[in-house]
């Protein structure tokens, strides 16, 4: 709420807003022209972030007082005494039947770069919105530093990606991957780097002194570029937010920072062989299931089942994630190239089929025609194993196929389930019919 998803969304929102309202084209194309220059307010950008992730805490936090919750701002350490929680400010201990560990994670930062939060900041400076800066380097490619070149581009900056892996967009289907380089980065002005290591990241003095960023060979090590740009937003990740926690002295180990689990979510005392630790839980990004919000919701959810002494256990498979770029990414489920390997190794055929935003009305009635929605099922059952969607409100439409996964649904039912015509849903129906052989159109 305060840190990630909901301010970043209200960064991408308005500035998603500027980029509609200066492509001068593509409104042409609906008979509208816009008289004059389109023009924003940086603080008034930023000030919509913060005032939405105010509310939404606002309104979290009056939820749980009217639930009966009592809430004390501090932070809390295990004390190794089993049932007791220390608040680490005042030093005041709690007791409690069950505890459940939720401190969430902060950003890594590679050894080698200085963070000065001005010129070269992580996720957490660059949610301030500060400044605009004409250059602006990306130093990782996945979702936190595809959203923030869409929110710096449509604002006017030039960006470059410093990526460590051979590929951009190394942790997404490499087909959805192909198709965002060509949608988000080619017609934009972006550049990339890969196969290189930012070694060296030294803030600058804005308008003064330029961010000097070293980087070198991801193999051999040696020095291959030195860039000089306005602004470094570092965007390689992050890591469970567990130190000085006292998990040590409750006979817990850690594995770079990360809390074992089990299904349960009962926490371990090590990830080889541990011994569940009574009454202790941990969920969210510490116990680096699936670094996601509703992930870690869910997984609350599913502790407390088990608290209340309902088995549960969460089906990270169903779990959806999203890219809010313009457009969308979103997916469930293993990537394609996952997904045959998991084919191989357990025995099983996999099938794909495809809908195409380009033959979807909707989408053409929105001049918003790429895009893709893949669907990877199990050949010899017909259920649903992952799907991958590119293209308008991908974000909203991938719950259907959440569910789809959740449930156990083949394509055989999905193919005779009826959809809103004219909708963007519709792009699914085109790719579940066609998994049996039948024609949408």
């Amino acid at each position: 709420v305060n840190r990630g998803c909901v301010p970043s969304k209200a960064l991408l929102a308005a500035s998603g807003r500027v980029r509609e309202m200066k492509n001068s084209a593509h409104l042409s194309e609906f008979g509208i022209e816009v008289d004059g220059e389109v023009k924003y307010d940086r603080q008034g950008v930023a000030d919509h972030a913060k005032q939405l992730a105010n509310r939404v805490k606002g309104n979290l936090e009056g939820s749980l007082v009217a639930l009966g919750v009592d809430i004390v701002e501090g932070r809390g350490v295990l004390t190794g005494t089993a049932h007791e929680v220390k608040d680490e400010i005042t030093g005041k201990v709690y007791t409690a039947k069950d505890i459940i560990l939720a401190p969430g994670s902060i950003p890594f930062v590679p050894p080698g770069v200085t963070v000065d939060e001005k010129t070269v900041y992580t996720s957490d400076g660059a949610l301030e919105l500060n400044s605009v800066p004409e250059w602006v380097a990306i130093v990782g490619s996945g979702y936190i530093g595809l959203e923030f070149s869409d929110v710096y581009t449509a604002l006017g900056s030039e960006v470059t990606f410093i990526e460590a892996l051979p590929n951009i967009m190394p942790t997404f289907d490499r087909e959805i991957a192909k198709l965002a380089e060509r949608l988000l980065i080619r017609d934009r002005p972006i550049d990339y780097r890969t196969g290189v290591f930012a070694s060296e990241v030294t803030p600058g003095i804005p308008g003064e002194k330029p961010v000097t960023i070293k980087m070198i060979d991801a193999n051999t090590k040696e020095h291959v570029e030195t860039l000089e740009v306005d602004a470094c937003m570092i965007a390689t990740g992050r890591v469970p937010n567990t130190q000085n926690m006292g998990l040590e002295d409750a006979g817990i180990e850690t594995q770079r920072g990360f809390v074992a689990v089990d299904e349960k979510m009962r926490v371990l005392t090590k990830h080889e062989d541990g011994e569940v630790v009574p009454n202790v839980y941990c969920i969210g990004d510490a116990n680096g299931k699936m670094m996601l919000a509703h992930a870690a919701s869910a997984q609350g959810i599913s502790a407390i089942e088990n608290i209340c002494g309902r088995e549960h256990a969460v089906n990270h498979d169903a779990i959806p994630a999203a890219c809010f770029t313009h457009p969308e990414i979103a997916m469930v489920g293993p990537t394609e190239e996952q997904a045959i390997e998991r084919a191989e190794k357990e025995g099983w055929t996999l099938g794909k089929s495809q809908g195409s935003f380009r033959a979807n009305s909707k989408a053409l009635a929105e001049l918003e025609g790429n895009g893709i929605a893949k669907v990877l099922y199990n050949k010899d059952t017909g259920k649903v194993v992952a799907v991958h969607i590119m293209g308008i409100h991908a974000a909203d439409l991938i719950q259907e196929c959440a569910n789809a996964v959740a449930a156990g649904t083949t394509v055989q039912e999905l193919s005779m389930m009826v959809h809103t015509h004219p909708t963007l849903c519709e792009v699914l129906d085109e790719a579940f019919k066609g998994a049996v052989g039948m024609s949408a159109h």
